[in-house]
């Protein structure tokens, strides 16, 4: 079993808080003493300053004064790019840009390769705690690029979404009839598969949460779950082999390709 659950955050973002938790020591300002400058909670300017979180523009440029670093702080916005992922996920998207098969089970969220750029930006953009706007704006960013992997006919994707997910609108009314359309037009594709897996249909293998498996190229095969603050990859056979039976069955219990296309086609006439 591959995990990066406990993932290091990169060392320019423990570099960089250091070096501010220094400067400030240096320049006796307390910690709360620069929150309250820069507007931050005092718990999230400890976030960064351990490294944990990855530290602001403004949080650079305000303790650069506050601390009195002549530039020296302010220098690291270069080496703070904003994050594309979830560092638990990054082992996950490198399998991903290489697998020639992938299968979704999704009960709660669209797909991220299948959503819209405004589903994608109100489920970023409102996580709780709030991402800056900087890291927002890549992260949604990256997701729409990651979407060109649809294109490589060569690849497959299979969906299966449970009808809760086409339901529950996160996004208003008009832009959650985009988001259905959009799922009808990437079913159309010949090298995606979309079901629905229709609710009071009674126990099924998805039950316990979503999950996704992985084919590469020199057939390998891997699955992939994620939680509220980790994501984990499984490389051991076993465990492997207990997704990808539970994936065909769930393919067998959704509805076929053209009754899902017809079924949301439907909740979009219907909004």
């Amino acid at each position: 079993m591959a995990t990066n659950e406990n993932a290091q955050p990169p060392m320019a973002w423990r570099y960089c808080g250091n070096q501010i938790k220094l400067w400030r020591g240096h320049a006796q300002v307390s910690r709360e003493e620069l929150a309250e400058e820069v507007g931050y909670s005092t718990e999230y300017v400890k976030s960064m300053e351990q490294g944990r979180r990855r530290p602001t523009v403004r949080l650079l440029q305000v303790a650069d004064q506050v601390c009195r670093a002549h530039g020296l702080l302010r220098a690291a916005e270069e080496y703070l790019d904003p994050e594309k992922f979830a560092l638990y996920s990054l082992e996950y998207m490198q399998y991903e840009a290489d697998a020639i098969a992938l299968g979704f089970y999704q009960a709660l969220l669209i797909p991220g390769l299948l959503q819209t750029e405004r589903y994608a930006r109100a489920l970023i953009g409102d996580r709780w705690p709030p991402l800056d706007k900087q890291t927002v704006e890549e992260r949604v960013t990256s997701r729409m690029v990651r979407q060109a992997l649809l294109d490589m006919e060569a690849r497959t994707f299979n969906f299966v979404i449970h009808e809760s997910v086409l339901r529950d609108a996160i996004i208003d009314k008009e832009d959650h009839r985009e988001q259905l359309r959009h799922l009808v037009a990437a079913g159309e594709r010949r090298n995606v598969l979309l079901q629905v897996l229709l609710r009071g249909g009674g126990p099924h293998p998805g039950i316990q949460g979503p999950f996704v498996t992985l084919e590469t190229e020199e057939h390998g095969r891997f699955a992939y779950e994620e939680g509220q603050m980790m994501g984990v990859l499984y490389s051991d056979p076993d465990k492997v082999s207990i997704v990808f039976q539970r994936y065909a069955r769930l393919l067998q219990q959704a509805l076929s390709a053209e009754e899902s296309a017809r079924f949301i086609k439907g909740l979009a006439e219907e909004l």
